[in-house]
């Protein structure tokens, strides 16, 4: 069972700390996933609720980092290129 099914979280409003649970060390492979999580536990929100608008700000990044890749540290090296995301992946592969 994922955290984001956990079953203690059904029984209460989502929090502020669910979100970053959730958000932990997002990759591009797992950027929708994660994203998707996110948007099931912050549904229904107040648009107004701090959970919301961390989810919703997180759901943003996601999808950017889902369709574009990553670049990890501050300068790349030489050759080296982003990590792959899904469309990176997907043209890698000619699918």
């Amino acid at each position: 069972m994922s955290q984001a099914e956990h079953p203690q979280r059904l029984e209460r409003e989502p929090t502020v700390d669910d979100v970053r649970q959730l958000m932990g060390a997002s990759t591009p492979h797992f950027a929708l996933q994660i994203r998707n999580r996110i948007a099931r536990l912050v549904e229904g929100l107040p648009e107004d609720h701090p959970a919301r608008q961390l989810g919703e700000q997180e759901i943003r990044r996601l999808t950017t980092l889902g369709f574009s890749g990553e670049v990890r540290g501050h300068e790349r090296e030489e050759g080296m290129g982003a990590l792959p995301s899904n469309r990176g992946g997907l043209e890698a592969t000619g699918d």
